[in-house]
């Protein structure tokens, strides 16, 4: 009997440049976690009880999800998205390091008179892989502007390698050349945001299309094991041969239907 799915959530946070494509805050996950190991995500987790707990009081849609994509993407990068007033970058190192010492998210809030900001997070995506694993993960994707100023992120100890600002296309550059690793979904958001030159159109092309939940499928195209994704939901590539996806990130990631 498979496991009911993990409720989770990502923030894919967005700064624009000048004459340049916006830069992403990605995560180098540490290479020994079980689940994508080694690979460079987008920050996010669980949705855990707090979260929800925290949620109870407010009618945004998705509320324990935003929630824990602004908690995760703290404890994970100490950049601070979804707060108001913003904290700066040493208030936010603070929080980070509560966080990782199992502090209560809302209770740090009402420390330092923060409020949530659930409204700064666009929902761009919704997946559910549901091959062989162990784990199947629900996860919520949304959208945020990076706050004001210079941030320098700084990785979670024991579970990030590093975080970075990149673009999305340099990243699949990466990817592609071997010189850094992703899990399918993550390859498929890349090339979405790849397409936008601000990230005002990226939210507009969130707002633009349907967030159904993407369920990757394994279907024979020409005599080629492929996997693939539904073609209306925004994303210009939708199928990639089996082959390399595993190629790219392990055997076990993505084990045949």
């Amino acid at each position: 009997m498979t496991a009911p799915a993990i409720p989770a959530a990502t923030l894919i946070v967005m700064r624009d440049r000048v004459a340049a494509p916006p830069e992403l805050l990605m995560v180098e996950r540490a290479a020994k976690l079980a689940f994508a190991g080694g690979a460079m995500v987008f920050p996010g987790g669980r949705i855990d009880v707090g979260d929800e707990i925290a949620a109870a009081a407010d009618d945004t849609p998705h509320a324990a999800a935003r929630i824990a994509a602004i908690r995760e993407t703290i404890e994970e990068s100490s950049v601070a998205v979804g707060l108001a007033p913003t904290p700066g970058p040493a208030l936010t190192a603070t929080l980070a390091k509560a966080l990782h010492d199992g502090g209560s998210f809302t209770e740090l809030l009402d420390d330092y008179d923060l409020a949530l900001d659930l409204e700064q997070l666009t929902l761009f995506a919704r997946w559910k892989p549901a091959f062989h694993q162990t784990r199947i993960f629900d996860t919520l994707f949304f959208i945020a502007d990076a706050p004001d100023g210079d941030w320098i992120p700084a990785p979670q100890p024991g579970e990030c390698e590093a975080v970075i600002w990149i673009s999305a296309a340099a990243l699949l550059d990466r990817i592609a050349a071997g010189h850094a690793t992703a899990i399918f979904p993550t390859i498929r958001n890349l090339e979405r945001l790849a397409q936008f030159a601000t990230v005002a159109e990226a939210r507009a092309d969130a707002l633009a299309h349907p967030v159904d939940t993407i369920t990757p499928w394994v279907e024979e195209v020409d005599g080629v094991t492929t996997l693939r994704i539904p073609e209306n939901l925004g994303y210009p590539i939708t199928s990639e041969p089996m082959a390399s996806v595993t190629r790219g990130f392990g055997a076990n990631a993505f084990p045949p239907a």
